[in-house]
């Protein structure tokens, strides 16, 4: 290896082989990539394409039936419980559904990995809750509860939860779906925001091909399992593979078999 290859930065991710298998069936096809320190990353793909089992290896929820996924260095299918605990203190998830727990306020969904997973006082805790509800545009709504939140507020909410222990790798787990057109743009530029202001590595699994082209630095396109396309938005607008096109141009598959389709959306949990 020569001293200025040496010198380059390492991967903050790093999928080396990635074989997901669900019975007989594999889902995840030798699947192979690097996220970079400060990248923003949008795994595109349709319904059953496999993304969703991308992003549950990702955060080392889904074990590998082959290759390997590395968060900062880290094998997370041969990690031992205490290096597994080091790396989530270094990453949030924000979930499709939000996930916020109903019963408490959302003050408190904020608070809960903080009281998990660090020795701050309670004091601090609060302080720290309400830095991260204006971060995301929530001044004031920590004694709200889930259910008196709107749609887009309760993604917020979630993003917030997320951020709770600063992490350095942030996933996004289809940040605006089920939202209209201009709740999802909110949450498009909160994205942007964020990405602005810290140096945040961020991972975003959505189908919405308006977000993916605002927010990415890269596109990672997954089509049945495999990895159909990779670049910068534009080298992706303007690619002329036929698969790439079908699903730009959002032209139906008439050569689709429905119970295999059926199969891959009923594993991949959409």
């Amino acid at each position: 290896m020569s001293a200025a290859s040496s010198s380059l930065p390492a991967p903050v991710i790093s999928v080396r082989d990635l074989r997901v298998t669900y019975g007989d069936r594999e889902v995840l096809h030798g699947i192979q990539f690097d996220v970079m320190r400060g990248e923003t990353v949008v795994i595109l793909g349709g319904s059953g394409s496999g993304k969703s089992t991308l992003l549950r290896a990702l955060v080392g929820l889904e074990k590998p039936s082959a290759g390997e996924v590395l968060l900062k260095g880290t094998d997370l299918a041969r990690a031992t419980a205490r290096e597994l605990d080091v790396i989530r203190k270094k990453i949030g998830l924000s979930f499709q559904g939000g996930a916020l727990i109903g019963s408490m306020t959302v003050g408190e969904n904020i608070a809960l990995p903080l009281l998990e997973h660090s020795d701050l006082a309670p004091s601090t805790i609060e302080v720290m809750v309400r830095i991260k509800l204006e971060q995301v545009g929530l001044s004031g709504f920590e004694r709200f509860s889930p259910s008196q939140l709107s749609g887009g507020m309760k993604k917020r909410a979630a993003i917030a939860r997320a951020l709770a222990m600063d992490p350095e790798i942030l996933f996004f787990d289809e940040p605006s779906a089920g939202l209209d057109p201009i709740m999802a743009a909110g949450i498009d530029q909160l994205i942007l925001n964020l990405k602005k202001a810290y140096a945040i590595t961020m991972i975003v699994v959505t189908h919405e091909l308006a977000s993916a082209f605002l927010i990415a630095d890269r596109i990672i396109l997954i089509d049945r399992g495999n990895i159909l396309a990779t670049g910068p938005a534009k080298d992706i607008q303007q690619s002329t593979h036929p698969r790439v096109r079908q699903f730009l141009d959002r032209m139906a598959d008439s050569t689709a078999d429905d119970e295999v389709d059926h199969l891959r959306i009923f594993t991949e949990g959409i």
